[in-house]
């Protein structure tokens, strides 16, 4: 199955810069994240949890799901960029990371402790709302990071003659 993937372009090519779009959507989506986390008191949940400010909780948390949106592009590949069907898979992601983050993870770093109740609630809520947002945005933020035949040709480091220079030298 990989293979049929592959040679249909499954992958995305480096020009398309696909770590770089899902950490910057990863990042975007961390925005009604955190406004839902500190409207439910899952934010200052987590950060007693973690022995840690709400600000330093939420430079983490930040930190975090943008290298988890990079993943999420990385591990989906075209998939991820899907206008239609790119809420859903991140919606699904968003669960994963829920289940790997909230539900193993913290308890660990917590020293035992996790969220319980409306936070327990409020952190589960957080992170579909997180990757549903990280599927619809990847697409809008994927674009105008493209590089083109046509975008990249102008330029002086590309091209037959982008080494042309130190050759002559």
């Amino acid at each position: 199955m990989g293979a049929f993937l592959g040679a249909h372009g499954y992958d995305p090519g480096p020009a398309q810069r696909p770590q770089l779009a899902g950490a910057i959507a990863g990042l975007l989506a961390t925005i009604p994240a955190i406004g839902l986390l500190h409207l439910l008191g899952s934010l200052a949940v987590e950060a007693r949890i973690l022995g840690t400010s709400i600000a330093a909780t939420i430079a983490a948390g930040w930190t975090i799901m943008a290298v988890a949106g990079a993943v999420y592009s990385r591990l989906l590949g075209r998939a991820a960029n899907d206008r239609r069907g790119g809420w859903l898979f991140g919606m699904a992601f968003g669960f994963v990371v829920w289940a790997a983050g909230a539900v193993l993870v913290l308890p660990i770093v917590g020293g035992g402790e996790a969220p319980a109740g409306d936070a327990a609630l409020g952190v589960f809520l957080s992170l579909v709302l997180w990757g549903g947002t990280l599927g619809a945005l990847l697409p809008i933020v994927h674009r105008p990071l493209h590089k083109t035949i046509e975008s990249e040709a102008g330029r002086p480091a590309s091209g037959p003659s982008a080494n042309l220079g130190r050759a002559r030298r």
